[in-house]
């Protein structure tokens, strides 16, 4: 489908499915603007959202804006425009995260790779146990190559790695757990009726048998009334990395995300995102592969077929776009 002039019911879709990305803790920390006379979508951090606690340098706000980007590249090029993106495109401006122009179709008027727009509507994370079914070796090489294609690396372990990668990530969580600011901080955006009357995450069952280990948010539930689900014994774990760790990487380790996420989704699998590792700067540090990796690690994925589980809600569109001569500040 190619559409001439942008409406405003178009702009709509266009935002809600920036909207629909993840972000850590469900903190939906952008905001959005359109330039009527160059026809382009500005991408800006909503600083008021961040984590002042778990995410001080704002890395985790750039991953997430950055998967936003990659769903609203996504849906402008499902509705017969080539998305032109331009990441930090104001350094005056360190908020201006990114743009988005509406150029004309693409070249050919030929799509390369899988239309993903159905899946920005279907997928969320799933926290609930995935089964042993293993991943066929073809997906998992399209999940590398849609990495590779924003700029990114998506790294398989093997089992010894994995566990040590889950051992890093368990003492992670139990580091925030113990951290009375980070406590307040989780509690804040996930419990129900949190900030705007949104639930920031919804909440899974515990992995008793210490396979795995699923966030238990600050241990918002009493630990009789948290289930305990089996999970599965021998996770898939990805480690998605930059090569370099600024500000315009953070933005494309999450459009990565986000390829692989919405890739994913349309194969049929489930994922759920370990982030607490990487909330800690000596911890995440030593999730680099031992063997000489020196790449950055911006997100562990874990990847399985299982049940879909319920979505966590995201903000209306409008609630996120401003007017065109709206001041930002």
């Amino acid at each position: 489908m190619h559409t001439t002039a942008l409406d405003a019911t178009t702009l709509e879709k266009l935002i809600s499915a920036a909207v629909a990305a993840p972000s850590v803790h469900n903190t939906q920390p952008w905001r959005y603007r359109l330039d009527p006379g160059t026809a382009t979508i500005e991408v800006r951090a909503a600083t008021e959202r961040a984590l002042r606690q778990a995410d001080p340098v704002g890395r985790a706000l750039h991953v997430s804006v950055g998967a936003a980007v990659f769903n609203l590249r996504v849906a402008v090029a499902h509705f017969g425009w080539e998305p032109v993106v331009r990441l930090l495109p104001r350094p005056a401006e360190p908020d201006r995260l990114a743009s988005v122009r509406l150029a004309g179709p693409p070249a050919g008027g030929e799509r390369h790779g899988p239309d993903l727009y159905d899946a920005v509507w279907r997928r969320h994370s799933s926290r609930l146990p995935f089964s042993g079914r293993p991943v066929p070796p073809a997906v998992l090489t399209e999940l590398t190559e849609a990495a590779r294609a924003e700029g990114a690396r998506l790294h398989l372990p093997g089992p010894a790695e994995t566990a040590r990668i889950l051992r890093l990530t368990a003492e992670a969580e139990r580091f925030a757990v113990s951290d009375p600011a980070r406590r307040a901080e989780s509690r804040a955006w996930v419990r129900e009726g949190a900030r705007d009357g949104l639930p920031g995450v919804v909440l899974g069952p515990r992995d008793a048998a210490g396979h795995l280990p699923v966030r238990d948010f600050s241990a918002l539930r009493p630990a009789d009334q948290r289930p305990s689900v089996p999970f599965e014994r021998h996770p898939l774990i990805a480690v998605l990395s930059t090569t370099h760790d600024r500000r315009a990487d953070w933005l494309r380790a999450g459009q990565a995300l986000e390829h692989i996420l919405l890739l994913a989704t349309l194969r049929g699998l489930r994922a759920s995102l370990l982030h607490q590792a990487v909330e800690w700067p000596d911890i995440r540090w030593a999730l680099r592969d031992p063997r000489g990796g020196t790449e950055h690690v911006q997100m562990l994925i874990r990847l399985g077929y299982g049940a879909d589980g319920p979505a966590s809600p995201r903000r209306p569109a409008q609630d996120v776009l401003a007017s065109g001569d709206e001041n930002w500040g």
